[in-house]
């Protein structure tokens, strides 16, 4: 859905600029006008942009329903090593400690890890990452 509204309000602008024999100066104004309220109310609503902020609060809500079973208070009952800590995701999470890497795990799996990807919507993913990540930094677990 955001894709489809941002594909039209991108197609606007370049419609109202694209000159077609026939258009008068006033049309072709009117057009500029309506093309660029278009594009600054999807950049206000946040239609026209993929950014998302991670919200840690949501993370530990997705944290505590999905992965605390294995992962409670940071640990890692499958693979002892293996924890939420610092040090461990530095050691062993691919790519490093940050928030990218453990959307990619969390997503993809690993191991004795299973997929999130189809069970997790990326919102919740990103939210779990950015939960995990602030935990780790600030020495939580």
């Amino acid at each position: 859905m955001k894709f489809t509204v941002a594909a039209a309000l991108l197609a606007a602008p370049a419609a109202a600029f694209t000159p077609v024999a026939g258009r008068t100066q006033m049309k072709m104004g009117m057009e500029k006008q309506i093309a660029s309220a278009a594009l600054a109310g999807a950049m206000m609503f946040g239609a026209g942009s993929s950014a998302f902020a991670a919200s840690i609060g949501e993370g530990e809500n997705v944290f505590n329903a999905n992965c605390a079973a294995c992962h409670a208070g940071g640990q890692n009952v499958i693979q002892n090593e293996k924890t939420l800590q610092q040090d461990a995701l530095k050691q062993y999470l691919d790519g490093g400690m940050k928030e990218s890497s453990v959307v990619y795990q969390v997503t993809n799996g690993k191991n004795a890890m299973p997929a999130f990807g189809g069970r997790l919507s990326d919102d919740d993913i990103a939210n779990v990452a950015a939960y995990v990540i602030d935990q780790a930094t600030g020495d939580k677990w």
